[in-house]
């Protein structure tokens, strides 16, 4: 897996594009507390989110959820279990700061707001799992630029910031 380098602002500016960094599952909660939707494409509007998509609203900072596949197989989650829109493989998501810029496939890009806190619904997957995945919960983001999405499209590292430091549960 592709990892940010965490010592220096300028190392990460300069970080080569991520090769292998991929989209492996695209999802949407069309309702409140509905099961996922996974979708062969999805249309992604700037400021808004996934068309669809229960949480999409404009000028929010929780417009598309990323999560990490490698978190996912490791907790033995499969793509969707933790109500991600994108699942992305091969980019250490959780090393990316807000600000930082990511080009989602040909169009669409995203700008990470902030990292998105383990809620009480995790535990209704698994007892425990709030603290299992406490620290690789997944990066919230806004669309700056909109487009379609889809499985297998790459992820490319626009700009890197450094992210703050985080207080996790326990």
């Amino acid at each position: 897996m592709f990892r940010m380098p965490k010592d220096d602002a300028m190392a990460l500016s300069e970080t080569a594009h991520p090769p292998a960094a991929r989209v492996v599952s695209v999802q949407i909660a069309p309702a409140y507390r509905a099961p996922m939707e996974f979708l062969g494409a999805a249309e992604v509007r700037a400021n808004w989110g996934l068309v669809g998509d229960h949480h999409a609203r404009p000028d929010s900072s929780r417009q598309v959820l990323l999560v990490e596949a490698e978190t996912l197989e490791r907790l033995g989650l499969k793509p969707g279990d933790v109500r991600e829109n994108l699942t992305v493989q091969g980019l250490d998501l959780i090393a990316l700061g807000g600000g930082s810029r990511l080009r989602v496939g040909d169009e669409v890009e995203l700008e990470i707001t902030k990292y998105c806190a383990p809620c009480g619904r995790l535990e209704e997957i698994r007892p425990g799992l709030i603290r299992e995945i406490a620290g690789r919960r997944g990066m919230l983001a806004r669309v700056v630029q909109g487009g379609t999405v889809k499985p297998g499209d790459a992820v490319t590292v626009l700009r890197a910031v450094p992210p703050e430091s985080r207080r996790l549960p326990g």
